[in-house]
This record gives C-alpha cells, structure tokens and sequence, in this order.
C-alpha cells in the first residue's frame, strides 16, 4: 500500500474515500467537518447525524454527496465538542477503524487528515505520529493508496517530519 502526503484542502481531493475528523455526535461543525459539508452540502451532515452517537474511535460510513468521493467516513477521535480532548488511544481506534471501514467498502483509495489534532486539542507531532504508524502496520486487502492530509505550510511540515520512516518519500 503506497502511503504518502498531501497538502490542501480535503474538500477539495479525489479518493474513493474521504476520512472526517468527528465527534462522537457526527455533527459536523467546524475544520475538517466544516469544510467537507460546506462543499458536500448539508445532506452529508444529516446522514452523519442520523448515524450518530457512535463511540469514542468508532467510524460510521456516509455517501460523499457532491464531494470528488464516494463515501465519506467519519471517525470520531474526540468526544462530542466541548465534552474532552483526543486522546492517543482514540487517533489510534479511529484511524484505525477507518482503514478497516475503506477495505470493507472496497475503496482503493483514501485521504485522511491530522485526526484529533484540530479542535480536539491534541499535539499534531505526536498525533501524526500516531496516525504514521497505525497507517504503515496496517495490513490492507484493497487500499492501494492512503494520503494523509495537512492543510497549511507549517501543518504539512509537521506531518511530514512526524510520519518520516512510515511513508512512501
């Protein structure tokens, strides 16, 4: 499985699938999830919500809806807003999780941000770290390409540094 990454705007990338930084609520609100519904439109909104609570690093699967993807999953690395931090365990479950959830849907490919590192509250180093090695010990049996996504200059640069030795250069 060739791992690499990308900088810009998930939003605006092409993949089988596009992974959502969530809450346990599904409700979609700002960063990652505000950018993917402002350009899915608020249908991907109400089918996440519909699906949701789910538990801390689960993942529940949705249409894409206008976005260049079929699906989106969105994995819940932090609590519902405001009810606690992203916590190792739970960058690890939810990415993880969402690794598995693309092979079960047959996706070839997926894009996946800096989960719990936003709002969440959680350091990007050790976070992208984190996602780094979940990534480069899984075992895929259709993905063929994972991209991890940073959005700014110095977000990427951090990415970078931290998933050295896990990606494809």
């Amino acid at each position: 499985m060739r791992f690499r990454l990308l900088q810009g705007d998930i939003a605006e990338q092409s993949a089988d699938a596009l992974v959502n930084a969530a809450g346990t609520s599904l409700r979609m609100g700002s960063g990652v999830a505000g950018a993917l519904r402002r350009a899915a439109g608020n249908e991907l909104n109400e089918e996440a919500v519909s699906k949701g609570p789910i538990d801390l690093g689960s993942v529940a699967v949705t249409d894409a809806y206008a976005l260049n993807a079929e699906y989106v999953i969105h994995a819940a690395a932090m609590p519902h807003y405001g009810d606690g931090r992203a916590t190792a365990e739970s960058i690890r479950n939810a990415t993880e999780n969402a690794l598995v959830a693309a092979d079960e849907i047959g996706c070839r490919s997926l894009v996946i941000p800096a989960l719990g590192c936003g709002v969440a509250g959680f350091d990007l180093e050790r976070g992208a770290r984190i996602i780094g090695e979940t990534i480069a010990d899984y075992d895929p049996s259709s993905l063929a390409d994972v991209s991890v996504i940073a959005y700014s200059d110095s977000e990427f640069e951090t990415v970078r540094a931290a998933t050295v030795g896990f990606r494809d250069e």
